[in-house]
Order: C-alpha cells, then structure tokens, then sequence
C-alpha cells in the first residue's frame, strides 16, 4: 500500500497538484473511495433487503424478461448469430456499422417495453427508497451491480448513480438478456477482447437532463464490450463522440459522432474513449451495460493494467 501511495502522490504531482493541502486533499478523497468500494457489497445487502420490503413496482410485469419486450429484428440478429456456420464477416454484413471502428448499432427493446421501463425508473426516483450513487462521472441514473470479482484503484475520482436492485432485476432481465441474446452476438464481433466469454456485467441508466446532468467527459470504460441502449425520452443534443482506444496515444484523433436513435443500442469496445456532448432541451435515458470477462481481467485490470488482486466480496450474485 505504501508503494501503491508513493506512486498516486508522483501522478498526482505531475498532474499540477503543487502544495502538500492539494495532495491530501486529493489523498483523502482516494481513502474516502477505497472505503466506499471495500464496504459496497454489504452496502449492496442492506439496500436490497429495504428494497424488496419496501418497494411496490408500478410495472412489476417488466421484472422478468420475455421475447416479447424484444424487438423483432433483434432477435432475428440473434437467430441469425446462433447459426454455427456463420462467421465474423456473415454478421457485420447483417448488423449496421456505428460511427467509428468496431462500433455496431442494432434495436434492442420494442418500444412499448421501453416506456414502461423509464415509467418504473422514475417510480422508484420518487420513491423513498435508499439509492446508491457509486459511478464517478454522473450525478443522476440508475445503477445495478452484477458479480463484481475483483478491485482496482483509480487516481480520477467523483461519480454519483441511483441504485435500482428490487424484484430480483438482475437475474430476471439483466443476466438472461446478456447471456441468452447479446453473448450470441458479441461472440462474433468481440472475441479478442472477451466477447465471446462475457460471464458479468454492470448494469446502469443515466438520466440527461436540463438543469441536472448536460454530459459526459472524455472517457473508457470498466468492461470488455459495452451496449448503451437510449431507451428515450425526447432531446436534442447529447451526442456521443469516439476517439481512438485508450492504449493508442495520437495527437491527431479523429472524433466521430454518433447521435442517439431512441430504443437502438450501440455496442463497442469498452476500452474505446468516448464521451457525451451537452444535451440541448428535453431529457433522455439510457441503459448502459457494461460486460465483463473474467478470463481477460482476472489476468490484466483494464483500468490500471497491474494483474489484479482478486478479493471476495459479499453481496454480489
């Protein structure tokens, strides 16, 4: 810990933090994190039980995923990628490209499904229920945690989410959506970066709104594949943008932008640098999921790139 310490007060010092009441600042604010991580699966438990005594879905059919809330052409890609003699090329050829390499756009939830889900998002916002807020970059969403296996210590602190975790979300909608239909797809499409071996998730909604959150900055994410759905509501504004991956250092990037379709997912690469420019009027929701292989981050964090020290934690499924 105290090399771990020594090497943050060098990143922090070569990132313009001149005085010792700036580094300890800083310093305190990495301890307060460290803390909130280590306690976030007991943390997890306690919300969970409140919730599930507490909470009175307006929706409760939508807790438990069926074809139905699909849309059609959705699960004909799925059908289609389930085919074994199909190949990498078979489905590109099948799927629309997004806006920079390796980003693919496809319609996920109809969207009667959708709008039933934002109703329910903003239900238990109103409820008094207890949210959690555990993102660094967003102030306002809903976040569910899936299988977290391991820690890693990041410099760049601040985010805030809510925590939606009633009716069993997780096992019913979240893990037969990522392991029945999206591992169909990203198998093809993302076998060098764990595509094909996607074993967890975390799973989020952020909320865009006038007044509340306007964007999002330059950034990667925790995960191998991500699939960012924009379940809706009416905006303009907020595309996204894409850069280069994290590990490619060019001075001369080309950012293409992408701007949102109401209830289509975008899927890329996690590791691919992205960010949200301001939304202009409205308000928008999006269903954020961040797929993980254990098989490629148990052996390099791909936040830090150390090998990561593999802790067991409580409250996780």
């Amino acid at each position: 810990m105290e090399r771990c310490l020594c090497q943050i007060i060098d990143t922090l010092r070569n990132k313009g933090c001149a005085t010792e009441d700036q580094i300890k600042e800083v310093l305190n604010e990495i301890k307060k994190e460290l803390h909130r991580r280590e306690t976030l699966g007991q943390a997890y438990l306690e919300r969970r039980k409140i919730i599930q005594e507490k909470y009175i879905p307006k929706h409760p059919q939508i807790f438990r995923l069926k074809e139905e809330y699909l849309s059609p052409d959705f699960i004909s890609l799925v059908n289609f990628c389930q085919d074994s003699n199909i190949t990498c090329s078979d489905v590109i050829e099948k799927i629309k490209n997004g806006p920079a390499e390796k980003c693919y756009t496809l319609p996920v939830f109809t969207e009667e499904y959708c709008k039933l889900m934002m109703e329910e998002l903003e239900h238990f916002e109103n409820s008094d229920c207890p949210k959690a807020r555990p993102n660094t970059m967003n102030n306002y969403g809903v976040t569910n945690f899936i299988k977290i296996k391991y820690r890693s210590i990041q410099v760049i602190l601040n985010f805030q989410h809510i925590n939606l975790v009633s009716r069993n979300c997780p096992r019913r909608i979240l893990i037969p959506l990522r392991e029945k239909y999206l591992h169909s797809i990203t198998a093809h499409l993302y076998p060098e970066c764990g595509g094909d071996d996607l074993d967890s998730h975390k799973a989020f909604v952020v909320k865009y709104k006038m007044g509340e959150d306007l964007d999002l900055n330059f950034h990667y994410d925790n995960a191998e594949v991500t699939i960012n759905v924009a379940l809706g509501k009416d905006f303009t504004g907020g595309d996204l943008y894409f850069g280069d991956m994290r590990t490619k250092h060019n001075a001369q990037t080309q950012y293409k932008e992408y701007q949102h379709v109401k209830y289509t997912g975008l899927l890329h690469r996690g590791q691919h640098m992205h960010g949200a420019k301001p939304i202009h009027s409205g308000e928008r929701y999006n269903l954020i999921i961040w797929m993980r292989s254990s098989k490629i981050r148990n052996k390099l964090c791909p936040m830090c790139d150390n090998e990561p020290e593999l802790i067991e934690t409580v409250g996780f499924l």
